[in-house]
Protein backbone atom coordinates (compact mmCIF):
# COMPACT_ATOMS: atom_id res chain seq x y z
CA UNK A 1 0.00 0.00 0.00
CA UNK A 2 1.48 3.43 -1.11
CA UNK A 3 1.50 6.50 0.51
CA UNK A 4 -1.10 7.83 -2.08
CA UNK A 5 -3.36 5.31 -0.55
CA UNK A 6 -2.97 5.93 2.85
CA UNK A 7 -3.59 9.32 2.29
CA UNK A 8 -6.95 8.42 0.84
CA UNK A 9 -7.82 6.07 3.48
CA UNK A 10 -7.58 8.67 5.84
CA UNK A 11 -9.83 10.73 3.44
CA UNK A 12 -12.55 8.12 3.50
CA UNK A 13 -12.58 8.23 7.77
CA UNK A 14 -12.71 11.91 7.11
CA UNK A 15 -16.06 11.51 4.63
CA UNK A 16 -17.24 9.00 7.06
CA UNK A 17 -17.53 10.57 9.79
CA UNK A 18 -18.26 13.87 8.00
CA UNK A 19 -21.46 12.25 7.46
CA UNK A 20 -21.73 10.47 10.95
CA UNK A 21 -21.43 14.29 12.53
CA UNK A 22 -24.78 15.06 10.11
CA UNK A 23 -26.50 12.08 11.72
CA UNK A 24 -25.97 13.26 15.27
CA UNK A 25 -26.47 17.01 14.59
CA UNK A 26 -30.02 16.23 13.17
CA UNK A 27 -30.88 13.67 16.57
CA UNK A 28 -29.47 16.53 18.30
CA UNK A 29 -32.03 19.14 16.01
CA UNK A 30 -35.32 16.66 17.06
CA UNK A 31 -34.69 15.98 20.19
CA UNK A 32 -37.53 17.75 21.29
CA UNK A 33 -39.69 17.04 18.03
CA UNK A 34 -42.61 14.90 19.09
CA UNK A 35 -42.64 11.05 18.57
CA UNK A 36 -39.10 11.89 16.26
CA UNK A 37 -37.40 8.61 16.30
CA UNK A 38 -33.79 9.13 15.73
CA UNK A 39 -30.92 7.23 13.85
CA UNK A 40 -27.46 5.02 14.02
CA UNK A 41 -25.01 5.20 11.67
CA UNK A 42 -23.03 1.87 11.21
CA UNK A 43 -19.57 1.82 9.66
CA UNK A 44 -18.19 -0.56 7.65
CA UNK A 45 -13.89 -1.47 6.19
CA UNK A 46 -13.66 -0.67 2.15
CA UNK A 47 -12.21 -3.69 -0.10
CA UNK A 48 -8.66 -4.72 1.16
CA UNK A 49 -5.68 -4.86 -1.08
CA UNK A 50 -3.08 -7.83 -1.15
CA UNK A 51 0.60 -7.53 -0.75
CA UNK A 52 3.19 -9.69 -0.69
CA UNK A 53 5.12 -10.79 2.85
CA UNK A 54 7.86 -12.80 3.09
CA UNK A 55 5.13 -15.22 4.99
CA UNK A 56 2.81 -15.05 1.81
CA UNK A 57 -0.24 -12.98 0.81
CA UNK A 58 -1.59 -10.70 3.74
CA UNK A 59 -3.97 -7.69 3.44
CA UNK A 60 -3.93 -4.44 3.78
CA UNK A 61 -7.48 -2.17 4.06
CA UNK A 62 -8.08 0.91 2.25
CA UNK A 63 -10.47 2.97 4.42
CA UNK A 64 -14.17 2.96 5.86
CA UNK A 65 -17.57 3.53 4.37
CA UNK A 66 -21.24 3.89 5.82
CA UNK A 67 -22.27 0.37 6.09
CA UNK A 68 -26.29 1.19 7.16
CA UNK A 69 -28.20 3.74 8.53
CA UNK A 70 -30.91 2.67 10.63
CA UNK A 71 -33.91 4.25 12.62
CA UNK A 72 -33.84 3.97 16.01
CA UNK A 73 -37.80 2.91 16.63
CA UNK A 74 -37.83 1.98 20.42
CA UNK A 75 -40.48 3.96 22.17
CA UNK A 76 -40.10 7.35 23.08
CA UNK A 77 -41.33 8.93 26.27
CA UNK A 78 -44.72 10.08 27.85
CA UNK A 79 -45.58 13.82 28.31
CA UNK A 80 -48.47 14.77 29.37
CA UNK A 81 -50.75 17.35 27.82
CA UNK A 82 -53.85 19.10 28.96
CA UNK A 83 -55.79 18.85 24.76
CA UNK A 84 -57.61 15.52 25.04
CA UNK A 85 -56.81 15.25 21.08
CA UNK A 86 -53.03 14.56 22.19
CA UNK A 87 -52.71 11.02 21.60
CA UNK A 88 -49.38 8.88 21.99
CA UNK A 89 -48.88 4.95 21.31
CA UNK A 90 -47.42 2.44 23.55
CA UNK A 91 -46.14 -0.07 21.65
CA UNK A 92 -46.38 -0.93 18.10
CA UNK A 93 -48.21 1.35 15.18
CA UNK A 94 -48.31 3.71 13.57
CA UNK A 95 -51.33 6.17 12.46
CA UNK A 96 -52.54 6.24 9.25
CA UNK A 97 -52.93 9.94 7.99
CA UNK A 98 -53.80 10.99 3.86
CA UNK A 99 -54.93 14.16 2.14
CA UNK A 100 -58.86 15.48 2.55
CA UNK A 101 -60.83 14.44 0.00
CA UNK A 102 -63.00 17.00 -1.62
CA UNK A 103 -66.69 16.94 -1.99
CA UNK A 104 -69.17 19.03 -3.90
CA UNK A 105 -72.76 20.23 -2.60
CA UNK A 106 -74.27 16.90 -3.90
CA UNK A 107 -71.57 14.79 -1.84
CA UNK A 108 -70.04 13.38 -4.73
CA UNK A 109 -65.77 13.21 -4.63
CA UNK A 110 -64.20 16.05 -6.77
CA UNK A 111 -60.91 15.17 -5.66
CA UNK A 112 -59.56 12.49 -4.39
CA UNK A 113 -56.45 14.25 -3.32
CA UNK A 114 -53.11 12.86 -3.09
CA UNK A 115 -53.86 9.27 -2.79
CA UNK A 116 -50.60 8.14 -0.72
CA UNK A 117 -51.18 7.04 2.95
CA UNK A 118 -48.65 8.44 5.50
CA UNK A 119 -47.77 6.98 8.53
CA UNK A 120 -46.72 8.41 11.48
CA UNK A 121 -46.10 8.39 15.40
CA UNK A 122 -46.71 12.11 16.20
CA UNK A 123 -49.93 12.41 17.33
CA UNK A 124 -50.59 16.37 18.26
CA UNK A 125 -53.82 16.19 16.35
CA UNK A 126 -56.74 18.90 16.07
CA UNK A 127 -60.18 19.73 14.52
CA UNK A 128 -60.24 21.91 11.95
CA UNK A 129 -62.79 24.26 10.72
CA UNK A 130 -64.42 21.54 8.42
CA UNK A 131 -64.42 19.36 11.20
CA UNK A 132 -61.90 16.96 9.85
CA UNK A 133 -59.16 15.77 12.43
CA UNK A 134 -56.08 16.81 10.82
CA UNK A 135 -52.37 16.56 11.98
CA UNK A 136 -49.59 19.41 11.98
CA UNK A 137 -49.66 18.98 7.70
CA UNK A 138 -53.44 19.27 7.80
CA UNK A 139 -53.35 15.28 6.89
CA UNK A 140 -56.74 13.70 7.94
CA UNK A 141 -56.53 10.82 10.25
CA UNK A 142 -57.60 7.52 9.29
CA UNK A 143 -60.45 5.48 11.50
CA UNK A 144 -63.74 3.58 11.52
CA UNK A 145 -67.40 5.11 11.88
CA UNK A 146 -68.62 3.29 15.35
CA UNK A 147 -71.66 1.68 14.78
CA UNK A 148 -73.69 2.97 17.59
CA UNK A 149 -76.99 1.45 16.17
CA UNK A 150 -75.51 -1.96 17.08
CA UNK A 151 -74.46 -0.60 20.21
CA UNK A 152 -78.26 0.30 21.14
CA UNK A 153 -79.15 -2.99 20.03
CA UNK A 154 -77.13 -4.43 22.17
CA UNK A 155 -77.83 -2.75 25.17
CA UNK A 156 -81.43 -3.31 24.21
CA UNK A 157 -80.28 -6.89 24.59
CA UNK A 158 -78.60 -7.02 27.42
CA UNK A 159 -75.51 -7.66 25.74
CA UNK A 160 -71.94 -7.13 27.19
CA UNK A 161 -70.34 -5.52 24.37
CA UNK A 162 -66.18 -6.40 24.61
CA UNK A 163 -65.38 -3.90 22.11
CA UNK A 164 -67.11 -1.07 20.32
CA UNK A 165 -68.50 -2.05 17.22
CA UNK A 166 -67.82 -0.55 14.30
CA UNK A 167 -69.33 -0.44 10.22
CA UNK A 168 -67.68 0.26 7.07
CA UNK A 169 -64.14 0.53 5.65
CA UNK A 170 -61.58 2.72 7.19
CA UNK A 171 -62.18 6.67 5.96
CA UNK A 172 -61.46 10.05 6.83
CA UNK A 173 -62.57 11.08 10.89
CA UNK A 174 -64.67 13.81 10.29
CA UNK A 175 -67.68 15.37 12.64
CA UNK A 176 -70.35 16.24 10.17
CA UNK A 177 -72.09 17.57 13.16
CA UNK A 178 -71.37 19.01 16.25
CA UNK A 179 -74.98 18.80 17.87
CA UNK A 180 -76.86 15.76 18.80
CA UNK A 181 -80.74 15.47 18.23
CA UNK A 182 -83.11 14.46 20.98
CA UNK A 183 -83.73 10.78 21.16
CA UNK A 184 -86.78 9.62 22.13
CA UNK A 185 -86.95 6.82 24.82
CA UNK A 186 -86.91 3.10 22.90
CA UNK A 187 -85.53 0.87 25.82
CA UNK A 188 -85.96 1.19 29.29
CA UNK A 189 -84.31 -1.67 31.84
CA UNK A 190 -85.67 -1.40 35.28
CA UNK A 191 -84.73 -4.00 37.83
CA UNK A 192 -85.69 -4.41 41.23
CA UNK A 193 -85.46 -6.78 43.93
CA UNK A 194 -88.75 -7.33 45.57
CA UNK A 195 -89.66 -8.40 49.59
CA UNK A 196 -91.02 -11.53 49.55
CA UNK A 197 -92.58 -11.38 52.61
CA UNK A 198 -94.66 -8.78 51.25
CA UNK A 199 -98.73 -9.04 51.46
CA UNK A 200 -101.22 -8.09 49.00
CA UNK A 201 -102.41 -4.57 49.39
CA UNK A 202 -104.76 -4.34 46.02
CA UNK A 203 -107.32 -6.90 45.75
CA UNK A 204 -109.88 -8.18 43.82
CA UNK A 205 -112.40 -11.04 44.10
CA UNK A 206 -112.57 -11.40 40.38
CA UNK A 207 -109.00 -9.69 38.86
CA UNK A 208 -106.77 -10.16 41.38
CA UNK A 209 -103.47 -9.93 39.07
CA UNK A 210 -105.12 -6.60 37.92
CA UNK A 211 -105.98 -4.98 41.34
CA UNK A 212 -103.67 -2.45 40.59
CA UNK A 213 -105.43 -1.61 37.17
CA UNK A 214 -108.61 -1.85 38.57
CA UNK A 215 -107.86 0.46 40.89
CA UNK A 216 -106.31 3.02 38.86
CA UNK A 217 -108.02 6.08 38.07
CA UNK A 218 -106.31 8.87 36.02
CA UNK A 219 -109.25 11.25 36.94
CA UNK A 220 -107.92 11.87 40.40
CA UNK A 221 -105.51 13.74 39.37
CA UNK A 222 -107.92 16.67 38.33
CA UNK A 223 -108.89 17.42 42.26
CA UNK A 224 -105.32 16.66 43.16
CA UNK A 225 -105.24 13.58 43.91
CA UNK A 226 -103.42 10.46 43.41
CA UNK A 227 -104.18 8.20 40.44
CA UNK A 228 -103.74 5.00 42.97
CA UNK A 229 -103.85 5.58 46.41
CA UNK A 230 -100.77 4.74 48.58
CA UNK A 231 -102.27 1.66 49.99
CA UNK A 232 -102.64 -0.15 47.25
CA UNK A 233 -99.28 -1.11 46.45
CA UNK A 234 -96.26 -2.39 47.71
CA UNK A 235 -93.17 -0.83 46.14
CA UNK A 236 -92.81 1.76 43.32
CA UNK A 237 -90.52 3.39 41.26
CA UNK A 238 -89.81 6.21 39.14
CA UNK A 239 -87.25 7.09 36.29
CA UNK A 240 -87.38 9.85 33.55
CA UNK A 241 -87.82 9.09 30.09
CA UNK A 242 -87.84 11.12 26.62
CA UNK A 243 -90.07 11.96 23.76
CA UNK A 244 -89.31 12.60 20.36
CA UNK A 245 -88.93 16.28 20.88
CA UNK A 246 -86.32 15.98 23.99
CA UNK A 247 -89.04 16.67 26.50
CA UNK A 248 -88.63 14.63 29.91
CA UNK A 249 -91.49 13.18 31.49
CA UNK A 250 -91.85 10.30 34.35
CA UNK A 251 -92.89 6.73 33.84
CA UNK A 252 -93.55 5.56 37.50
CA UNK A 253 -94.08 1.29 38.01
CA UNK A 254 -96.07 0.27 40.90
CA UNK A 255 -95.52 -3.59 42.36
CA UNK A 256 -97.96 -5.69 44.85
CA UNK A 257 -97.80 -9.06 45.47
CA UNK A 258 -100.95 -11.28 44.49
CA UNK A 259 -102.63 -13.95 47.16
CA UNK A 260 -102.67 -16.76 44.97
CA UNK A 261 -104.29 -20.19 46.18
CA UNK A 262 -102.32 -23.55 45.12
CA UNK A 263 -99.25 -21.67 43.85
CA UNK A 264 -97.21 -24.80 43.63
CA UNK A 265 -94.33 -22.97 45.59
CA UNK A 266 -94.10 -20.56 43.55
CA UNK A 267 -94.89 -16.30 44.18
CA UNK A 268 -96.82 -13.87 41.71
CA UNK A 269 -96.61 -10.08 41.57
CA UNK A 270 -98.44 -7.54 39.23
CA UNK A 271 -97.21 -4.25 38.08
CA UNK A 272 -98.49 -1.61 36.46
CA UNK A 273 -96.78 0.85 33.80
CA UNK A 274 -97.63 4.68 34.11
CA UNK A 275 -97.10 8.22 33.06
CA UNK A 276 -99.01 11.45 34.34
CA UNK A 277 -102.14 11.48 33.27
CA UNK A 278 -102.38 14.89 32.25
CA UNK A 279 -99.61 14.00 29.63
CA UNK A 280 -100.70 10.77 28.22
CA UNK A 281 -101.76 11.66 24.26
CA UNK A 282 -103.15 8.57 23.22
CA UNK A 283 -106.59 8.30 21.08
CA UNK A 284 -108.46 5.35 20.72
CA UNK A 285 -109.68 3.93 18.64
CA UNK A 286 -106.22 4.95 17.14
CA UNK A 287 -108.28 6.57 14.27
CA UNK A 288 -110.34 9.43 13.35
CA UNK A 289 -113.40 10.06 15.65
CA UNK A 290 -111.44 8.19 18.88
CA UNK A 291 -111.29 9.05 22.70
CA UNK A 292 -108.62 11.12 24.17
CA UNK A 293 -107.47 8.53 26.38
CA UNK A 294 -106.64 11.31 29.25
CA UNK A 295 -110.43 12.14 29.57
CA UNK A 296 -111.04 8.37 31.28
CA UNK A 297 -110.11 6.65 34.10
CA UNK A 298 -107.35 4.87 32.26
CA UNK A 299 -105.34 8.20 31.73
CA UNK A 300 -101.92 7.21 32.53
CA UNK A 301 -102.24 3.38 32.73
CA UNK A 302 -99.65 1.99 30.29
CA UNK A 303 -99.28 -1.14 30.50
CA UNK A 304 -99.86 -3.77 32.88
CA UNK A 305 -98.62 -7.55 33.83
CA UNK A 306 -97.69 -10.28 36.31
CA UNK A 307 -94.03 -11.36 37.50
CA UNK A 308 -93.43 -15.22 38.19
CA UNK A 309 -91.16 -16.06 40.87
CA UNK A 310 -89.90 -19.52 41.60
CA UNK A 311 -89.56 -20.68 45.49
CA UNK A 312 -85.54 -19.43 45.56
CA UNK A 313 -87.74 -16.08 44.46
CA UNK A 314 -85.90 -16.19 40.63
CA UNK A 315 -87.83 -14.51 37.88
CA UNK A 316 -89.34 -17.56 35.71
CA UNK A 317 -92.15 -15.52 33.79
CA UNK A 318 -93.90 -12.29 33.07
CA UNK A 319 -96.96 -11.39 31.09
CA UNK A 320 -97.75 -7.89 29.70
CA UNK A 321 -101.24 -6.53 28.43
CA UNK A 322 -101.28 -2.75 26.40
CA UNK A 323 -104.35 -1.14 24.67
CA UNK A 324 -103.80 -2.00 21.13
CA UNK A 325 -105.09 0.57 18.21
CA UNK A 326 -108.77 -0.88 17.83
CA UNK A 327 -109.35 -0.92 21.90
CA UNK A 328 -112.30 1.33 22.50
CA UNK A 329 -111.37 4.17 25.80
CA UNK A 330 -114.37 4.58 27.43
CA UNK A 331 -115.23 7.29 30.18
CA UNK A 332 -115.93 4.81 33.15
CA UNK A 333 -113.79 2.54 34.88
CA UNK A 334 -110.74 0.41 33.50
CA UNK A 335 -112.02 -2.33 30.86
CA UNK A 336 -109.88 -5.35 31.19
CA UNK A 337 -111.61 -6.75 28.16
CA UNK A 338 -109.45 -3.84 25.90
CA UNK A 339 -105.92 -5.52 27.44
CA UNK A 340 -104.48 -7.89 25.37
CA UNK A 341 -100.67 -9.55 25.49
CA UNK A 342 -97.77 -6.66 24.45
CA UNK A 343 -96.48 -6.24 21.37
CA UNK A 344 -92.82 -7.60 21.64
CA UNK A 345 -89.63 -5.67 19.86
CA UNK A 346 -86.55 -7.68 18.02
CA UNK A 347 -84.83 -8.17 21.43
CA UNK A 348 -87.84 -9.76 23.13
CA UNK A 349 -89.32 -7.20 25.64
CA UNK A 350 -92.91 -6.40 25.91
CA UNK A 351 -93.62 -2.67 24.20
CA UNK A 352 -95.65 -0.11 25.43
CA UNK A 353 -96.28 3.89 24.45
CA UNK A 354 -97.97 7.09 25.71
CA UNK A 355 -97.93 9.23 22.69
CA UNK A 356 -96.42 11.66 24.46
CA UNK A 357 -96.32 14.43 21.37
CA UNK A 358 -100.16 13.38 20.80
CA UNK A 359 -99.08 12.38 17.00
CA UNK A 360 -102.00 11.01 15.03
CA UNK A 361 -101.58 7.37 14.18
CA UNK A 362 -99.44 6.56 17.04
CA UNK A 363 -101.89 5.77 20.16
CA UNK A 364 -100.53 2.45 20.57
CA UNK A 365 -97.51 -0.45 19.88
CA UNK A 366 -99.22 -1.62 17.07
CA UNK A 367 -99.85 1.72 15.25
CA UNK A 368 -97.83 3.23 12.41
CA UNK A 369 -96.59 6.05 14.01
CA UNK A 370 -96.12 4.17 17.16
CA UNK A 371 -92.51 5.45 19.44
CA UNK A 372 -92.50 2.93 21.48
CA UNK A 373 -90.45 2.02 24.56
CA UNK A 374 -89.96 -1.73 25.67
CA UNK A 375 -89.27 -2.49 29.02
CA UNK A 376 -86.50 -4.74 30.23
CA UNK A 377 -86.91 -6.30 33.83
CA UNK A 378 -84.38 -9.11 32.96
CA UNK A 379 -86.05 -11.79 31.09
CA UNK A 380 -86.96 -11.82 27.50
CA UNK A 381 -88.19 -13.97 24.39
CA UNK A 382 -88.20 -12.92 20.81
CA UNK A 383 -90.99 -15.18 19.86
CA UNK A 384 -93.31 -13.33 22.21
CA UNK A 385 -96.73 -14.35 24.40
CA UNK A 386 -97.99 -17.16 24.22
CA UNK A 387 -100.96 -19.15 25.54
CA UNK A 388 -103.29 -17.95 28.31
CA UNK A 389 -106.38 -15.93 27.21
CA UNK A 390 -107.39 -13.34 24.82
CA UNK A 391 -107.67 -10.53 27.10
CA UNK A 392 -106.61 -9.58 30.29
CA UNK A 393 -110.19 -10.15 31.59
CA UNK A 394 -110.28 -14.04 30.82
CA UNK A 395 -107.87 -14.44 33.01
CA UNK A 396 -109.86 -13.71 36.22
CA UNK A 397 -108.97 -15.76 39.40
CA UNK A 398 -106.55 -18.63 37.55
CA UNK A 399 -102.95 -18.10 36.77
CA UNK A 400 -103.25 -20.83 34.25
CA UNK A 401 -104.90 -18.30 32.54
CA UNK A 402 -102.20 -15.78 32.39
CA UNK A 403 -100.39 -15.55 28.69
CA UNK A 404 -96.25 -15.69 29.02
CA UNK A 405 -93.21 -16.93 27.77
CA UNK A 406 -92.15 -20.39 26.70
CA UNK A 407 -89.67 -21.76 28.88
CA UNK A 408 -87.59 -23.40 26.31
CA UNK A 409 -86.38 -20.10 24.19
CA UNK A 410 -86.74 -17.35 26.83
CA UNK A 411 -83.76 -15.59 27.92
CA UNK A 412 -82.58 -14.25 31.35
CA UNK A 413 -80.00 -11.23 31.80
CA UNK A 414 -77.34 -10.91 34.16
CA UNK A 415 -79.24 -8.15 35.41
CA UNK A 416 -82.89 -9.41 36.86
CA UNK A 417 -85.50 -8.65 38.74
CA UNK A 418 -85.29 -11.13 41.83
CA UNK A 419 -88.07 -11.56 45.07
CA UNK A 420 -86.01 -12.92 48.29
CA UNK A 421 -86.89 -11.90 51.85
CA UNK A 422 -84.95 -8.56 52.12
CA UNK A 423 -86.29 -5.09 51.27
CA UNK A 424 -87.83 -4.17 47.76
CA UNK A 425 -85.33 -2.06 46.05
CA UNK A 426 -84.46 -0.98 42.68
CA UNK A 427 -81.12 -2.50 41.27
CA UNK A 428 -80.78 -1.04 38.42
CA UNK A 429 -82.78 1.61 35.81
CA UNK A 430 -81.33 3.02 32.77
CA UNK A 431 -83.15 4.23 29.52
CA UNK A 432 -81.83 5.16 26.18
CA UNK A 433 -83.66 8.69 25.82
CA UNK A 434 -82.27 11.95 25.95
CA UNK A 435 -82.86 16.00 25.02
CA UNK A 436 -81.05 17.57 22.19
CA UNK A 437 -76.97 18.84 23.10
CA UNK A 438 -74.28 20.22 21.83
CA UNK A 439 -70.37 18.77 21.84
CA UNK A 440 -68.77 20.18 24.51
CA UNK A 441 -65.71 17.96 24.38
CA UNK A 442 -63.72 14.85 22.97
CA UNK A 443 -61.91 11.98 24.29
CA UNK A 444 -60.04 8.98 23.32
CA UNK A 445 -59.22 5.89 25.16
CA UNK A 446 -56.81 3.17 25.20
CA UNK A 447 -58.93 1.09 22.42
CA UNK A 448 -58.35 4.22 20.43
CA UNK A 449 -62.47 5.18 20.27
CA UNK A 450 -62.90 8.70 20.19
CA UNK A 451 -65.66 9.44 22.30
CA UNK A 452 -67.42 12.53 22.24
CA UNK A 453 -69.18 14.41 25.00
CA UNK A 454 -72.45 16.27 24.49
CA UNK A 455 -73.98 19.06 26.96
CA UNK A 456 -77.24 17.07 27.62
CA UNK A 457 -74.73 14.66 29.59
CA UNK A 458 -74.60 12.28 27.00
CA UNK A 459 -71.57 10.66 25.38
CA UNK A 460 -71.21 8.71 21.74
CA UNK A 461 -68.62 6.95 20.45
CA UNK A 462 -68.03 8.62 16.82
CA UNK A 463 -64.77 6.67 15.66
CA UNK A 464 -62.06 4.25 16.27
CA UNK A 465 -58.85 5.45 14.92
CA UNK A 466 -57.16 3.14 12.30
CA UNK A 467 -52.84 1.88 13.57
CA UNK A 468 -50.87 -0.27 10.80
CA UNK A 469 -47.74 -1.90 11.70
CA UNK A 470 -45.51 -3.06 9.17
CA UNK A 471 -43.13 -6.11 8.77
CA UNK A 472 -40.04 -4.75 8.43
CA UNK A 473 -40.35 -1.22 10.22
CA UNK A 474 -36.81 -0.51 9.60
CA UNK A 475 -37.86 -0.31 5.86
CA UNK A 476 -40.21 2.94 5.97
CA UNK A 477 -38.82 6.22 3.90
CA UNK A 478 -38.81 9.08 5.93
CA UNK A 479 -40.95 11.84 4.16
CA UNK A 480 -40.06 14.41 6.30
CA UNK A 481 -42.63 16.40 8.89
CA UNK A 482 -42.79 13.38 11.27
CA UNK A 483 -44.41 10.93 8.45
CA UNK A 484 -43.60 7.63 7.09
CA UNK A 485 -44.15 6.22 3.86
CA UNK A 486 -44.21 2.47 2.73
CA UNK A 487 -41.81 0.81 0.46
CA UNK A 488 -41.00 -2.60 -0.75
CA UNK A 489 -38.56 -3.07 1.91
CA UNK A 490 -41.28 -2.57 4.81
CA UNK A 491 -43.76 -4.17 3.12
CA UNK A 492 -46.98 -3.08 2.84
CA UNK A 493 -49.05 -2.37 6.07
CA UNK A 494 -51.39 -4.40 8.37
CA UNK A 495 -53.86 -2.46 9.26
CA UNK A 496 -56.17 -2.94 12.82
CA UNK A 497 -57.50 -1.24 15.89
CA UNK A 498 -55.66 -0.35 19.05
CA UNK A 499 -54.95 -2.94 21.90
CA UNK A 500 -55.26 -5.63 19.16
CA UNK A 501 -53.05 -8.16 18.51
CA UNK A 502 -49.96 -6.56 17.95
CA UNK A 503 -50.88 -3.00 18.04
CA UNK A 504 -50.45 -0.84 20.96
CA UNK A 505 -52.27 1.25 23.07
CA UNK A 506 -53.56 4.85 22.58
CA UNK A 507 -53.22 7.28 25.70
CA UNK A 508 -54.92 10.23 25.79
CA UNK A 509 -54.11 13.78 27.03
CA UNK A 510 -50.02 12.36 26.07
CA UNK A 511 -47.73 13.07 23.17
CA UNK A 512 -44.80 10.28 22.45
CA UNK A 513 -41.46 12.22 22.87
CA UNK A 514 -38.48 12.07 20.92
CA UNK A 515 -36.35 9.03 21.64
CA UNK A 516 -33.41 10.88 21.24
CA UNK A 517 -31.12 10.37 24.22
CA UNK A 518 -28.69 13.35 24.71
CA UNK A 519 -26.16 12.29 26.84
CA UNK A 520 -25.90 9.24 24.22
CA UNK A 521 -25.24 11.74 21.38
CA UNK A 522 -23.04 13.83 23.22
CA UNK A 523 -20.57 10.78 23.25
CA UNK A 524 -21.16 10.02 19.86
CA UNK A 525 -20.31 13.38 18.81
CA UNK A 526 -17.08 13.24 21.07
CA UNK A 527 -15.89 9.84 19.54
CA UNK A 528 -16.82 10.97 16.22
CA UNK A 529 -14.86 14.36 16.98
CA UNK A 530 -12.01 12.18 17.91
CA UNK A 531 -11.86 9.97 14.61
CA UNK A 532 -12.46 12.92 12.90
CA UNK A 533 -9.24 14.36 14.15
CA UNK A 534 -6.99 11.23 13.27
CA UNK A 535 -8.12 10.75 10.32
CA UNK A 536 -7.19 13.87 8.91
CA UNK A 537 -3.81 13.51 11.30
CA UNK A 538 -3.42 10.61 8.66
CA UNK A 539 -3.47 12.94 5.89
CA UNK A 540 -1.20 15.63 7.26
CA UNK A 541 1.71 12.75 8.68
CA UNK A 542 1.25 11.62 4.37
CA UNK A 543 1.84 15.13 3.51
CA UNK A 544 5.20 15.65 5.60
CA UNK A 545 6.31 11.98 4.61
CA UNK A 546 5.43 12.98 0.78
CA UNK A 547 7.81 16.03 1.22
CA UNK A 548 10.05 14.05 2.69
CA UNK A 549 10.23 12.30 -0.38
CA UNK A 550 10.04 14.99 -2.48
CA UNK A 551 13.23 16.43 -0.84
CA UNK A 552 15.51 13.34 -1.64
CA UNK A 553 16.02 15.28 -4.71
CA UNK A 554 17.90 18.55 -4.04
Amino acid sequence: MGLSSSMWAGVTGLLAHGQRMGLISNNLANVNTVAYKGSNMYFEDLISQDIGTSAGVAQIGTGVTIGAVYADLSQGGFETTTDALDMAIGGNGYYIVKEKTSTGENGQALSSGNLTSYYTRAGNFRFDNDGYLVDTNGYVVQGWEVDNAKIRSNEASGITTTQVPIKGSIKDIKLDQFQIPAQATQNMTVTTQLDSAETDHATSDTDPFFAMATLWDGQNVLDDEDALADTAFAYQTTMKVYDQNGTSHNITIYYDKVTVSNSGGKSYWEYIVTCDPLEDGRTLPDSNGGLAVSTTDTAGLLMMGTLTFDASGNLENTSAYTLKADATASGGSVNLNQWTPAEINASGYPEFTANFRSVSGGSATDSANAVNIALNMGIRNTTGFTGGAATAAGVGTSQTNLTGFDSATTKFNTNITTSNSTSSTTLFNSQDGYTAGMLTGVSVDQDGVLTGTFSNGQTMELYAIALADFSNSYGLSRAGSNLFTETIDSGQPTTGRANTGRLGTISGNTLETSNVDLASEMVDMILTQRGFQANSKTITTVDTMLAEVIQLKR
